[in-house]
């Protein structure tokens, strides 16, 4: 049974690990990204943001989080799913995950940069009510898509 936790330091080799495969497959790794990765500690969860993991019987099968932008803005960031558990709900429960904890802590708006060749994953957000905006601000060269969901 799939289970979501909230992020742990000892973690981060598996973080990384989910992360990096599907940023490598893509041709999307930047500095920007390996500076996360390596430290999502220093980057993401001492900075007011959030990670989650999702478990399968312990094995770390998931990951996304919240990376507070300041003013009530938070990017989703770092979502990947173990190419062998994808198709069965995993990035549903970890995007749900991180809009009600977004919700919680009155967040006016999760922002999100991505790139056009993500389908499954532009599809997801669209489901989700994010919309498409102008590509701007951006700390990733390879973004071309960028997504907002505000809150009331």
């Amino acid at each position: 049974m799939i289970e979501i936790i909230p992020y742990e330091d000892r973690y981060q080799p598996e973080f990384y690990k989910l992360n990096i495969e599907w940023l490598d497959k893509y041709n999307l790794t930047e500095s920007h990204d390996l500076m996360v990765l390596d430290d999502p500690k220093g980057t993401i969860t001492d900075r007011g943001g959030y990670i989650w993991l999702a478990t399968d019987a312990g094995k770390i099968v998931g990951t996304a989080g919240i990376i507070n932008e300041g003013h009530g803005q938070y990017e989703l960031a770092k979502m990947a799913v173990d190419p062998e558990y994808r198709g069965k709900g995993i990035s549903k429960l970890l995007i749900e995950a991180c809009i009600a904890k977004a919700k919680e802590i009155k967040a006016v708006k999760l922002i999100l940069f991505s790139n056009h060749q993500l389908l499954t994953a532009l599809k997801l957000y669209e489901k989700y009510g994010f919309r498409h905006v102008e590509v701007k601000d951006s700390p990733f060269v390879t973004a071309d898509v960028k997504m907002e969901l505000e809150f009331a």
